[in-house]
C-alpha cells in the first residue's frame, strides 16, 4: 500500500474518533460542572488543557466561560480538535482514499459530516448540548458499524484500526486526568460524596458505567474505577484494550509485509508496562504521573508508525 493511502486511512479514523472523544470530553466537564454548587467555571480551563487547545482558545477568549469553551471545542474552525474541525477533516481524508474504502464506510462517513454540519451550524444551547453530544457518539458508531460490517479484514482495515485505538487510548488517558489533576478543587475532597459523584460522571463519559457495575456489583470506588478504565482488557475504551488492539493491528501488518519496524518494539514496551503494573502501584506513584509517561509513549508510537510506514506529515 502506497504511504499516502496509509497515512489517509490512519487519519481519517484518528480524526472520526476525534469527533466522538471530544464530544465525550465535553459531556464529562458538562456534567461534572453541574456536581458543583458554585457555579464556576474553572471545570472547562481544565477541559481546554486536556484537550490540548486552551492556547488557541485564549487566542481568542479573554476569560474562561462555559458558552464560549463549549463553542471552542464543538464548532470552532480555528480549533483543529473541534468536533466540526475533526468531521471535516475525516472527511476530506475519506475522499483522498476513496478507493481504499466500501461504498458503505465512504457513505457513512458523508453522513455523519453532513448531519454534524447542521447540527453544529449555531451555538449549541445548554438545554440542546446532551441531545447533540449524543448525536456525535451516534454518527461516529454508524461509521464503525459500516467499516465493521463491509471492509476486508487486511492491511487498510489495520490502518484503520490503527488510528482509532491509538486516538482512544490518548483520549481515555485525558478523560481520567481530567478528573484526577485537575478537576478536584481539594484534597479534602478525596473520599468523599462529590468525589465519587466525579469518579461515576467519568465512567459515564466512555460508556462504562452499567459495565462496571456489572463486574463490580453496583459498588463502586475511584481507585476501581481506575483500574476499570486502565487495565481492564473487557472494556472497549480502557488504556489495556486500546494498546492489546494497536499492538494485534501492528503484528498483523508486521506479518502481512515480512518486516519489523522501531514502531512493534515501542507497542511491546507500552503493553508490558500496562501487563505488569497494577493499580496499586499506580496510585503509589501518582495517577498523574501515570497519565503522563502513557500520553507520551502513545504520541510517540503515532509519529513512529507514520515514520515507518511512511506517511509521516
Amino acid at each position: 500500500m502506497l504511504g499516502k493511502t496509509a497515512g489517509g486511512l490512519f487519519w481519517m479514523f484518528r480524526y472520526l474518533e476525534r469527533s466522538e472523544n471530544t464530544a465525550r470530553l465535553i459531556e464529562a466537564g458538562f456534567r461534572i460542572a453541574l456536581t458543583r454548587a458554585d457555579g464556576d467555571d474553572d471545570e472547562w480551563t481544565s477541559v481546554l488543557q486536556t484537550a490540548a487547545v486552551a492556547h488557541l482558545y485564549f487566542q481568542k477568549h479573554e476569560q474562561i466561560e462555559a458558552s464560549k469553551a463549549i463553542d471552542f471545542l464543538l464548532r470552532d474552525a480555528t480549533n483543529p480538535s473541534s468536533v466540526l474541525s475533526a468531521i471535516s477533516a475525516a472527511r476530506m481524508n475519506a475522499r483522498l482514499v476513496r478507493t481504499a474504502i466500501t461504498r458503505e464506510v465512504w457513505e457513512a462517513v458523508n453522513d455523519t459530516y453532513m448531519v454534524l454540519k447542521q447540527a453544529l451550524a449555531r451555538p449549541v444551547s445548554a438545554r440542546d448540548l446532551p441531545e447533540v453530544l449524543a448525536l456525535i457518539r451516534q454518527q461516529s458508531a454508524l461509521v464503525r458499524g459500516a467499516m465493521h460490517g463491509t471492509m476486508l479484514r487486511n492491511d487498510i482495515f489495520d490502518f484503520c484500526r490503527l488510528g482509532t485505538f491509538l486516538e482512544r487510548a490518548d483520549n481515555t488517558a485525558r478523560i481520567l486526568d481530567v478528573k484526577y489533576y485537575v478537576l478536584l478543587p481539594s484534597i479534602s475532597q478525596i473520599g468523599s460524596n462529590l468525589d465519587n459523584v466525579q469518579w461515576e460522571t467519568i465512567l459515564r463519559s466512555v460508556a462504562g458505567m452499567r459495565a462496571y457495575r456489572w463486574i463490580n456489583q453496583g459498588e463502586s470506588n475511584p481507585m476501581g474505577i481506575a483500574d476499570f478504565l486502565i487495565f481492564d482488557t473487557r472494556m472497549p475504551r480502557s488504556l489495556a484494550f486500546s494498546v492489546k488492539k494497536i499492538a494485534a493491528n501492528l503484528g498483523y501488518l508486521e506479518r502481512n509485509y515480512g518486516l519489523r519496524h522501531p514502531c512493534h518494539d515501542q507497542i511491546d514496551v507500552i503493553l508490558a508496562r500496562l501487563t505488569h503494573n497494577t493499580i496499586e502501584r499506580v496510585f503509589e506513584d501518582g495517577l498523574h504521573e501515570f497519565i503522563t509517561d502513557f500520553l507520551t509513549d502513545v504520541a510517540r508510537l503515532g509519529h513512529q508508525i507514520e515514520t515507518d510506514y511512511r506517511f509521516l506529515g
